[in-house]
């Protein structure tokens, strides 16, 4: 006897609006293999697996397995209306089975569920197009098939996660060939199907230890749609890294992540890559050098978006930072803050000038104000008589203040040599006017000579 369940799937309507594209309908929404089908499909409606016995439940459950390696063609919407609805109702139930029941996993099962999975999920993408298509503005494709594709996405989560579930057993079928296939359909436009597909790598990483490094090395190998989801398992992936860290892990933060930031649509995936950078950083502190630099030497020059994600990306990994490791890199990072502070880009200004607002940063700027205040005071106290917006004046004049209570001696020393350098170049400014102002005199009158026939000698 099965105990009665609510499954937490959401019965999910087969014909939702969802299912198309609410813009460019020219783009295909469905991959070729759904596409196939000449004749309408006739699936024989087998009992419901709480209605047959314990006994005959596992050899039920492998025949609706089968059923559903059936596939349905969802862009017409009026094709085969019952047996899609009769799919779905099915796929619904073995989720609730795989989640409920013990017992079932035996090892005809795994064939069986591997096989299921890879005929639905697996497919021919349709093409993008890449030069019409702009992530950060259009609606993405989704995919029409989703009512029947993300219940099959549940169930093989469900399956993987069982307590029976046997990774001995299952890696005969779940191999490197199947990874590659997955790996592949992160390239789907469709947000949700990227989400369950990061969900299914997960899990195959965590159970399958021998398939772990290949999967770090395809990884490495591709740059598709679904990065910001590759990176999140990666954030994970690092986390779980020994100690102390490996050749091929530091070479994967210089080689492949750090050159992520000089990608156009950044913005898709930097709080992912922000956090895997930092996850790094946890692990391996002597690593904050080589990454301040990558970061520095990646500086967006014309993009203040991308500066301002850089500027809180940076922040995160002062919140980390060991003062060992600050020592090291203080001069150079803040020469890059003190141009952001003088940025006139409001935003890119504002968002520097916020560092002194975090109490760690503000502990370590204390602790080496000797090195820091010179640099950043020129273009502090400049800013603070000659920005546009009146906030970031009021915000310059709160880091003055704070940079005086820490080391008043020293600040009075540098607005002395600042004025005093003013001074000079506003003398050197009046020289150099007024010779300008004499050779024009001087211009001037050898016109007036040579305009009245005088040669002049």
């Amino acid at each position: 006897h099965q105990p009665k369940y609510t499954p937490s799937v959401d019965k999910v309507d087969g014909f939702s609006r969802k299912s198309v594209r609410k813009t460019r309908q020219k783009r295909a929404q469905s991959s070729s293999q759904f596409r196939s089908q000449d004749k309408p499909i006739e699936l024989v409606q087998l009992p419901l697996l709480k209605d047959v016995s314990a006994q005959e439940q596992p050899e039920l459950f492998l025949k609706k397995l089968q059923q559903c390696c059936f596939l349905f063609d969802f862009l017409d919407t009026l094709s085969d209306l019952k047996m899609k609805e009769y799919k779905r109702s099915t796929l619904n139930e073995l989720v609730d089975y795989v989640t409920l029941s013990r017992g079932y996993l035996t090892e005809q099962t795994y064939p069986e569920v591997v096989k299921m999975v890879s005929c639905n999920i697996f497919r021919t993408l349709p093409p993008s197009d890449s030069n019409e298509f702009d992530p950060e503005e259009d609606e993405p494709t989704l995919e029409a098939s989703w009512p029947h594709l993300q219940l099959i996405y549940e169930f093989f989560i469900r399956f993987l996660e069982s307590q029976e579930f046997q990774p001995s057993v299952a890696k005969k079928y779940i191999d490197q060939k199947f990874v590659l296939q997955l790996l592949e359909l992160f390239d789907s436009e469709d947000p949700r199907e990227r989400d369950c597909l990061k969900t299914v790598l997960h899990r195959i990483y965590g159970k399958f230890l021998g398939l772990r490094a290949f999967i770090r090395k395809q990884i490495n190998n591709i740059f598709l749609c679904g990065v910001a989801e590759l990176l999140e398992i990666l954030g994970s992936i690092i986390n779980g890294f020994a100690l102390p860290l490996k050749a091929e892990h530091k070479q994967f933060l210089v080689k492949v992540l750090l050159p992520l930031h000089t990608v156009r649509s950044l913005s898709l995936f930097h709080a992912q890559l922000a956090y895997c950078i930092v996850q790094f950083l946890e692990k391996d502190p002597t690593l904050t050098e080589p990454v301040i630099r990558g970061l520095l030497k990646f500086w967006p020059k014309t993009c203040s978006q991308k500066e301002v994600m850089f500027l809180g990306e940076l922040e995160e990994i002062l919140d980390v930072i060991e003062p060992t490791q600050f020592v090291k890199i203080q001069e150079l990072l803040f020469k890059q803050i003190a141009r952001c502070v003088s940025s006139p880009h409001f935003q890119v200004a504002e968002r520097a000038l916020y560092y002194w607002n975090n109490e760690y940063i503000m502990s370590l700027i204390e602790e080496n104000s000797s090195v820091i205040l010179p640099i950043m005071f020129a273009s502090l106290y400049r800013i603070s008589k000659e920005h546009w917006n009146p906030a970031i004046s009021a915000l310059i004049y709160n880091v003055l203040k704070a940079f005086m209570e820490m080391n008043s001696a020293l600040f009075d020393e540098l607005a002395a040599n600042y004025k005093s350098d003013r001074q000079r170049e506003r003398k050197k400014d009046k020289e150099r006017d007024d010779l300008w102002r004499k050779l024009e005199e001087l211009e001037l009158r050898r016109g007036i000579q040579n305009s009245d026939g005088i040669i002049p000698t």
